[in-house]
C-alpha cells in the first residue's frame, strides 16, 4: 500500500504588465543570478550554510524574503549533488536570467479584480513593485480563481522569470483537504483517446476490459468553424471590435463544454475500483502536424490538451490520479492481435488486416491506451479474448444522450456486423 499525495498544482501564467516598469523586474531576475551564484560560491568554500542567508542578504538588492528563497534553492541544488553521486556539481558561474522566487503575501500578492482577473503585484525590489493582471489558460485560472475564494486551498512559493523574453509567473498552489492516491496503487486503468468530436474510454483491469464508453461532442467542432467563418468576415470588413466579441463568445462556449464532458470522464471513471486514467502525450503532436492550411488550422486549435488538464485536476479533485503514456501507433494497432498497419483504420472504423476484428476506432485506442498504462503500472496485462459492447452518449445542452453503437460484444471469430455493430 503507498501513500496519497498532497494536491499540488504549478500554475503557469504570462505577466501583462500594466506599471511600465517591466525593466525592473528583468533587473531583480539578474541580482537573483548574482544571488544564486554567490551561494553556491560561499557553499563549495565550505562556509556554515545556516550562515549564507544572511551573508548573502547584505549584499543583494533584493527584499529579503526573496532573497532567502533563491538562497534557499540554490542549497537545494548542492545537497542533491551530495546526495546523488551521478547529479551533477552546481556551476557557481550561471548567465542570463534566474527565477525570482517568492512566498504569497510577502513576495508577491494576488487579488481578484471586479472584471474577474486575477491582479498581481511583485516585489521586485525593496519597495518596488510590478503590478499588473495574469493571462493563461482558462483551466490554470480557473483553479487559481477558487484559492484565492476557497478556504480549502492554500497559495505558496512562486516563481517570477523570463521565458523566450515573455514574463512569467508559476504559482504552486495546494489543496488542504484532498489528497491524491499514489497511481501504483490503483485497481483499474482509464484509457482516454480524445478526438476532434468525441472521446472515448475503456476501463481496463487485471480481470479484463471492465467497460467502453464513447462520449460524441460534434458541436464544438462545428462551433469552432463557424466562429471561425464570422470572424474572417469581419476581419476583411476592418470590425476588429467585433471580431474580439466573436472570439470571446467561442471561447467561453468550448470551455463550457470541456468543462461538462471533463465532468462526465471524472464520474463514469469514478464508478470502477480504485481507477487511474491515462492519457496520451500530446505535447509534441502539433510540431508534426501538417496536412495543408485547412486541416492544420483545424487540428492546430483543437483543444485536446486543454480536455485532458480539466479532466486530470477535476479528477485530482475525487483523488484520482492521472498517468501519460507514448501516443505511437494506437490508433493503428489491434487490440485483439496487436497488427498494426495504418490501413487498418478507415475514420471510425477499424478492421484489422491480420485477424479481421471489427471495432469503433476510436475505442480501439483508447483500449490500446489502457494497454499502454496497465504496462506503466507495471502490470501484467490481461488476455483481450473479447471486447465488451460500445455504448455511446452525446454531449447537449441538456446533459447526456445515451445511444448504443453496437449491437452485440465483439468476440474472436464474431465480430460487429459494419453496418449494425460500428459506427461510422
Amino acid at each position: 500500500m503507498t501513500d496519497s499525495q498532497a494536491l499540488v498544482k504549478t500554475l503557469d501564467f504570462q505577466l501583462d504588465i500594466q506599471s511600465d516598469n517591466e525593466s525592473l523586474l528583468y533587473d531583480a531576475t539578474l541580482e537573483a543570478r548574482s544571488v544564486y551564484n554567490e551561494t553556491i560560491r560561499l557553499a563549495k568554500q565550505g562556509v556554515d550554510w545556516d550562515a549564507i542567508p544572511d551573508r548573502v542578504a547584505d549584499d543583494a538588492n533584493l527584499v529579503k524574503n526573496t532573497t532567502q528563497r533563491v538562497v534557499a534553492k540554490a542549497l537545494g541544488a548542492m545537497e542533491n549533488y551530495y546526495e546523488y553521486d551521478d547529479f551533477g556539481k552546481p556551476s557557481h558561474t550561471k548567465d542570463g536570467a534566474y527565477p525570482l522566487r517568492a512566498n504569497y503575501e510577502e513576495g508577491y500578492n494576488l487579488s481578484l479584480t471586479d472584471d474577474g482577473d486575477v491582479a498581481f503585484r511583485i516585489s521586485a525590489k525593496p519597495y518596488k513593485h510590478v503590478t499588473g493582471v495574469l493571462k493563461g489558460s482558462d483551466a490554470n485560472l480557473d483553479i487559481l480563481q477558487t484559492a484565492l475564494e476557497s478556504d480549502e486551498w492554500k497559495i505558496g512559493t512562486a516563481e517570477a522569470l523570463f521565458h523566450n523574453d515573455n514574463a512569467e509567473l508559476h504559482v504552486n498552489v495546494t489543496n488542504t483537504e484532498q489528497t491524491v492516491r499514489d497511481k501504483q496503487d490503483s485497481r483499474t486503468v482509464v484509457g482516454v483517446d480524445v478526438n476532434e468530436d468525441n472521446v472515448a474510454l475503456t476501463a481496463l483491469s487485471e480481470d479484463g476490459i471492465e467497460d467502453s464508453l464513447v462520449i460524441d461532442f460534434p458541436e464544438i467542432k462545428f462551433e469552432r468553424h463557424r466562429y471561425f467563418t464570422m470572424r474572417k468576415r469581419v476581419q476583411n470588413a476592418g470590425k476588429d471590435s467585433i471580431h474580439d466579441t466573436l472570439e470571446g463568445r467561442e471561447e467561453r462556449f468550448v470551455r463550457d463544454r470541456l468543462h461538462k464532458v471533463s465532468r462526465h470522464i471524472v464520474e463514469w471513471s469514478r464508478q470502477f475500483e480504485k481507477p487511474c486514467i491515462v492519457f496520451e502525450d500530446l505535447k509534441e503532436m502539433r510540431d508534426s502536424i501538417d496536412y495543408g492550411t485547412r486541416m492544420n488550422r483545424r487540428l492546430h486549435h483543437l483543444p485536446f490538451r486543454a480536455l485532458q488538464f480539466y479532466t486530470s485536476y477535476k479528477a485530482s479533485f475525487k483523488g484520482i490520479p492521472t498517468a501519460w503514456i507514448n501516443p505511437e501507433y494506437t490508433s493503428q494497432r489491434c487490440p485483439m492481435c496487436g497488427h498494426t498497419e495504418r490501413a487498418n483504420r478507415n475514420k471510425k472504423r477499424f478492421n484489422c488486416r491480420d485477424c479481421g476484428h471489427q471495432d469503433h476506432s476510436d475505442r480501439g485506442a483508447s483500449v490500446n491506451i489502457a494497454v499502454k498504462g496497465v504496462k506503466k503500472l507495471d502490470w501484467n496485462v490481461p488476455a483481450l479474448n473479447s471486447l465488451p459492447v460500445v455504448r455511446k452518449v452525446r454531449r447537449r445542452a441538456s446533459g447526456a444522450v445515451d445511444a448504443p453503437t453496437v449491437t452485440q460484444p465483439t468476440v474472436r471469430g464474431y465480430q460487429a456486423d459494419g453496418r449494425m455493430g460500428v459506427s461510422d
